[in-house]
């Protein structure tokens, strides 16, 4: 059965919004509040568009733009599948992980360097470690339903906690590092955006240039030691930040 014969789509054909966008915008919205669950197949269009009296094209349209959303993905000799929800992350001091976990996303990761390097000025100067003294590199790549959401870098001073690559797999480094002891007090952000490079678009799954969200924190322990640093670079087709403003009294 059709699943999206069941949500009660219409379109108002007196608005001046484009029927495709009023198509597009409720499966969006059923996707988002889980209605159309991940790996739901779509219905035939031809289907569709008999059921709500709109044109083939225009169906097509409407699920072409959630296409480039990367909300569903036509698979050949498959149909059209729900891929998942956009994953909307609060600033807090929460891990990815953790994040995607609570969004049931069922995160995974996969670790593509765990090695210790020496120390950068700036990374010295950051993490408080002498200049050329190890600290430890982890590049992951964190994956939602089995698709790239982030590539990630985390460095933090040698000999903090063991850093097992199962470990970093089965698991996100904020919970590794509460349970070796350490307690995430606070930490100091930024938010920003660039071009992807060639490697991080092959890891990502997007095209070289294409836009990335990316993220710069380092995270103190409840002593104002730094504990890691982290640079990372977000797909925006599968990932945003929200905010919380408050007006100044």
């Amino acid at each position: 059965m059709d699943p999206t014969a069941t949500l009660g789509l219409r379109v108002d054909r007196g608005s001046p919004v484009p029927l495709y966008f009023q198509l597009a915008q409720q499966l969006e919205a059923a996707i988002e509040q889980g209605a159309l669950t991940p790996g739901s197949l779509l219905g035939n269009e031809i289907e569709l568009a008999a059921r709500l009296g709109l044109s083939r094209p225009t169906v097509r349209q409407a699920i072409q733009s959630l296409v480039d959303k990367g909300l569903l993905v036509r698979r050949r000799g498959v149909g059209t599948q729900v891929v998942h929800s956009r994953v909307s992350r609060p600033l807090e001091l929460s891990s990815l992980y953790d994040d995607l976990e609570t969004a049931g996303q069922r995160p995974t990761s996969r670790v593509l360097v765990n090695a210790l390097v020496p120390a950068s000025a700036d990374l010295a100067g950051v993490l408080g470690v002498t200049e050329g003294a190890d600290v430890h590199r982890v590049e992951r790549l964190r994956l939602a339903h089995g698709e790239p959401i982030a590539y990630l870098v985390n460095h933090l001073p040698a000999g903090l906690l063991d850093l097992d690559t199962d470990r970093l797999e089965a698991t996100g480094l904020y919970r590794l590092l509460r349970c070796a002891g350490i307690t995430l007090h606070s930490a100091r952000q930024s938010i920003g955006a660039r071009a992807a490079t060639s490697a991080e678009a092959e890891r990502l799954e997007e095209a070289e240039g294409a836009p990335l969200l990316t993220m710069e924190r380092t995270t103190y322990d409840d002593t104002g030691r730094a504990v890691e640093f982290g640079a990372h670079a977000y797909r925006p087709s599968r990932y945003s930040f929200d905010f919380q403003l408050l007006a100044r009294s």
